[in-house]
């Protein structure tokens, strides 16, 4: 193996060490602090292919058929996590109201299936898929459903995500909030829907 090989064989293992430690924290830090309740977020574990194939970028199935309102799950793809949050009628209603406060409310420059489009950033504007990873340094977003919470800007938030790492912020569409590092809406994956209660992650929809 020649030096140039070598040497992209370690970057390589780095970038893969560094992707696995970023799902970690996403998949260890379930439990967010929100004011004195902890709000719980399920590891959701994804039907086959095997770990070798879904980290090869195979595309994974996931069950949300139970998702409550108002709850979201994390699914595993192609080693980072994908949050998966079914909004409530009144989440949705929320969400026009935020665009004066966010640096890209249309998702002009976001990166999404160009199947994506509007405020909800979804196929059905109850369900948000995005890959749970902080557009600034790929940090963990975590969930911050509650409305009010002082610590995020009191009345004008609505609920979203809160990077802990440098203070990013996302709604519950992913869009990222004005004044804050990351630059960027959160990213959507390529994804579709198999009935009503089967998420396919990793294939796109098909376009009529």
């Amino acid at each position: 193996m020649s030096e140039v090989e070598v040497g992209q064989a370690a970057d390589d293992g780095r970038a893969s060490d560094q992707t696995r430690r970023r799902f970690l924290t996403a998949a260890t830090s379930g439990i967010s602090a929100v004011g004195v309740v902890g709000v719980a977020v399920p590891f959701m574990a994804s039907w086959n292919p095997s770990e070798k194939a879904k980290a090869a970028g195979a595309p994974v199935k996931a069950d949300i058929s139970k998702i409550e309102p108002g709850q979201m799950v994390v699914v595993e793809w192609r080693g980072k996590p994908v949050y998966v949050l079914r909004r409530t009628p009144e989440q949705i209603a929320g969400l026009p109201s935020l665009d004066g406060s966010l640096k890209d409310p249309n998702s002009d420059s976001s990166d999404q299936p160009a199947y994506i489009s509007g405020v909800p950033r979804s196929l059905n504007e109850e369900y948000l898929v995005v890959v749970g990873l902080c557009t600034h340094l790929g940090c963990a977003p975590k969930f911050r459903p509650e409305v009010g919470a002082t610590d995020l800007g009191g009345d004008s938030w609505l609920g979203g995500f809160f990077c802990p790492c440098h203070g990013s912020k996302f709604d519950l569409a992913g869009r990222v909030y004005k004044g804050v590092p990351a630059a960027d809406n959160l990213i959507i994956p390529p994804y579709s829907f198999e009935g009503d209660s089967v998420l396919v992650i990793g294939v796109d929809t098909e376009v009529a």
